[in-house]
């Protein structure tokens, strides 16, 4: 037997314990992409919706935009003013009053020169943080974003949203392979000293989850409507991205041996959003980054070499 006088605090402790834990507040920085609505409505939109993820909700967002990108000042209210009528986001007025409302942050502003200045204050209050494509718009910035999170211990992970759908899921840990092809839109974006990281990224994001880290060289035949990016490994084997411009689909092939493997889905099911989110969640929860820091840096290094390749008039360039 316990004392009546214990009923009421064991009562409370089961209901603790039964009680959902409470989702996750999410902030975003940069209202000028489309994936802010994507993910918001993902992640806020209806729950009995087939694609809803629970878990964590979308509370605040500080617009920023990029008055030089048109893509960007073009459509930064847009997005801002869909997730605050549709999604019941609270629109705030700088990055110090967002971190003050919220658990984790996704940095969605769609220009990557101002991620780094952006994710210093995240980082300082250890928030984890998410920061879409591109990471950075240099290889020296995204290095300091690495090196500013590692020392203050904070979780971060960057990739494009093409690792976790179709293609790369299709595309990844195939045993015995020799070497691989990927395919993607290219545009460039003049302010962006780092051409590949503007669109690139993707096709070349999908290359790195096809063939993984290693990557010594690159070579960069730069034409009129497409650039071909060649890469050689390590251990021998080579990887070729083409970034067609202005926009293609996307696609990828790997080799291994006389075998081939191709995925080539249709526009819709290549660039479902819904996987990357899931692991965003995933990382949010867990600290754990699906990709490594190691890999998102190799990618930018290997678009680095890229660059200097094609400023030497397509010679073999060693990565930094």
């Amino acid at each position: 037997m316990y004392n009546a006088d214990v009923k009421p605090i064991l009562a409370l402790l089961a209901i603790s314990l039964c009680a959902p834990a409470a989702d996750l507040r999410v902030g975003v920085i940069g209202t000028d992409t489309s994936h802010v609505s994507a993910f918001t409505k993902l992640l806020n939109g209806d729950p009995n919706a087939p694609d809803h993820l629970s878990g964590a909700r979308v509370v605040a967002a500080y617009k920023g935009g990029s008055k030089d990108i048109e893509d960007s000042i073009g459509r930064v209210d847009k997005f801002a003013e869909e997730i605050k009528t549709q999604y019941g986001v609270e629109i705030v007025p700088d990055i110090p009053t967002l971190l003050s409302k919220v658990d984790v942050v996704l940095l969605e502003s769609l220009d990557g020169r101002v991620h780094l200045e952006q994710a210093r204050p995240v980082i300082a209050a250890h928030k984890p943080l998410f920061i879409d494509k591109p990471l950075a718009a240099t290889l020296e910035d995204a290095r300091e974003i690495a090196r500013l999170a590692s020392a203050a211990g904070v979780p971060w992970f960057s990739s494009s949203s093409l690792r976790f759908g179709a293609i790369g899921a299709a595309m990844t840990k195939l045993p015995g392979l020799s070497g691989a092809a990927t395919w993607g839109p290219g545009p460039f974006e003049s302010h962006h000293p780092l051409e590949l990281a503007w669109y690139a990224i993707h096709p070349v994001e999908l290359l790195y989850t096809t063939m993984g880290t290693g990557c010594e060289s690159v070579t960069r035949i730069a034409g009129k409507d497409a650039d071909v990016i060649v890469g050689r490994w390590k251990d021998g084997r080579t990887g070729t991205v083409t970034a067609v411009r202005p926009y293609s689909d996307y696609g990828a092939v790997a080799f291994r041996g006389r075998e081939s493997v191709e995925s080539h889905p249709k526009a819709a099911a290549a660039t479902d959003y819904r996987p990357l989110v899931t692991e965003i969640l995933k990382f949010f929860q867990t600290g754990k980054p699906p990709v490594s820091n190691q890999e998102t840096l190799e990618i930018f290094a290997f678009m680095d070499a890229a660059q200097r390749s094609k400023e030497q008039g397509g010679k073999p360039v060693t990565l930094r």
